[in-house]
């Protein structure tokens, strides 16, 4: 089955000449119908950034400097924006992280989701609601009928999640991103939204790009895994490949910073796993090293990564690792 949402290649930059900084460079990923494909890694890795590039919505100074982004049989990059405007919220949605931010506080739950079905689907005020009505039901809001009567305000974190999920399916897009999608909420409230949103792809068929810097909700939600450093992507492959044997140093450093548990023999008693901790931060814009750009902080660095840029070395089936040092080492 070929990718609904295929990016090859994707580079952006910020700024114009002298000034420009490239802030995604190289960024390859795609995702099928019914699949979730993960993008992890650390704040300020390029995550958000690929997935407003991918929705057209760029801040100002940024542009796509490179590389295609394909929706089905249509090529992004080079979509106006009329066009885009009818893609977003029809063929390709976005939940955004704080939800609390992102909905209108002037306006009804009924009125949010209602706009996107006039707009898009072209019906009518009471089909409109009809089809709002039954978004609630199927993101299981409890008394729908009177949660459309409500502001965000008057809802809970949770609530609020659940309604931006229904904005996002109510034209019944055939790929979601989702950015952060549980951020502030408490972990039982995360389950469900995660349980939720598998729920209805089972249902639609949709294809999830779910963005995160949480592993445990890539265990739990992915197909696929995506691992993003400094603007590229380092690491991709199955997830039970990458979280059963990582095989870029970054990878395995985010793992180790993963709380974990070791079973005993009998499973019967459990010991804590330490925690580890990768040295150093991400590097900021405009002084990413040239070569590696996890090098200075990476325990097996040496002078080849300082000075030559690794190459995608295949670590397994479908599994690759952009490092001189990658291996499929088993994480235990």
């Amino acid at each position: 089955m070929d990718p609904y949402l295929k990016i090859e290649n994707l580079a952006v930059e910020v700024g114009t000449g002298r000034t420009a900084h490239r802030v995604l460079d190289g960024v390859s990923l795609s995702v099928r119908a019914g699949q979730t494909l993960a993008v992890v890694g650390e704040s300020g890795c390029g995550k958000s950034m690929t997935a407003l590039a991918t929705m057209g919505l760029l801040p100002d100074r940024f542009r796509i400097a490179g590389g295609s982004i394909r929706l089905g049989d249509e090529e992004l990059t080079k979509a106006r924006p009329a066009r885009m405007r009818q893609l977003r919220g029809n063929a390709i949605s976005m939940i955004f992280q704080e939800p609390m931010t992102s909905l209108n506080p002037l306006m009804t739950v009924e009125r949010q989701i209602a706009e996107v079905v006039e707009l898009h689907q072209r019906k009518s005020g009471p089909e409109a609601r009809e089809i709002a009505l039954e978004m609630l039901r199927a993101v299981q809001i409890p008394s729908p009928a009177e949660r459309l009567e409500a502001y965000p305000h008057e809802l809970s974190g949770g609530m609020r999640q659940r309604v931006m999920i229904a904005i996002a399916l109510a034209c019944r897009p055939k790929v979601i991103i989702a950015d952060e999608p549980t951020t502030a909420l408490d972990v039982t409230v995360q389950a469900q939204i995660f349980k939720l949103l598998r729920e209805l792809q089972m249902q639609t068929g949709t294809a999830i790009l779910l963005i995160t810097h949480d592993l445990g909700s890539v265990a739990e939600m992915a197909d696929e895994v995506a691992v993003l450093y400094a603007g590229k992507c380092v690491e991709t492959g199955p997830v039970r490949a990458i979280m059963d044997a990582p095989s870029h140093p970054y990878t395995r450093g985010l793992m180790s910073c993963t709380p974990r548990l070791r079973l005993g023999r009998a499973a019967r008693h459990s010991e804590a796993v330490s925690l580890g901790e990768i040295p150093g931060m991400v590097p900021p814009l405009g002084r990413f090293p040239k070569a590696c750009r996890f090098a200075p902080r990476c325990a097996l660095a040496d002078s080849r990564c300082t000075t030559e840029a690794p190459p995608l070395a295949a670590t397994g089936p479908d599994h690759g690792a952009l490092c001189w040092h990658a291996k499929a080492e088993v994480f235990a």
